[in-house]
């Protein structure tokens, strides 16, 4: 399933049979079911699980949060430092395996 494959279901009421948990988290999302999504991935303990709870959790603005869930998930997609007049940078690189790029903002 390619990301424009991925948009279509959002027609439907229900996600997809077959999408992983990680997957059908960011359907939910996609859909307007933060909470729901979150419940789904909150005590998923694979790389791909903590990545979409880091990308919730960015999403909501909780940048604390969403960089321990990225460091827990192996990445460095959301970075965050201070500059010399206190301003902040991120830089992301969404790279979940077989994972539409639908929600990049």
């Amino acid at each position: 399933m390619n990301a424009n494959d991925f948009r279509a279901t959002l027609a439907a009421e229900n996600p997809p049979a077959g999408l992983s948990v990680p997957l059908t988290a960011l359907w939910w999302d996609a859909k307007g079911g933060w909470a729901r999504a979150h419940d789904l991935v909150d005590s998923l303990e694979t790389q791909e699980g903590m990545a979409v709870h880091a990308y919730l959790h960015r999403k909501e603005g909780e940048a604390r949060n969403a960089d321990y869930w990225y460091q827990r998930a192996g990445r460095t997609h959301f970075l965050r430092r201070s500059t010399t007049n206190g301003r902040r940078w991120s830089k992301r690189s969404h790279k979940l395996k077989n994972t539409p790029r639908f929600w990049s903002a």
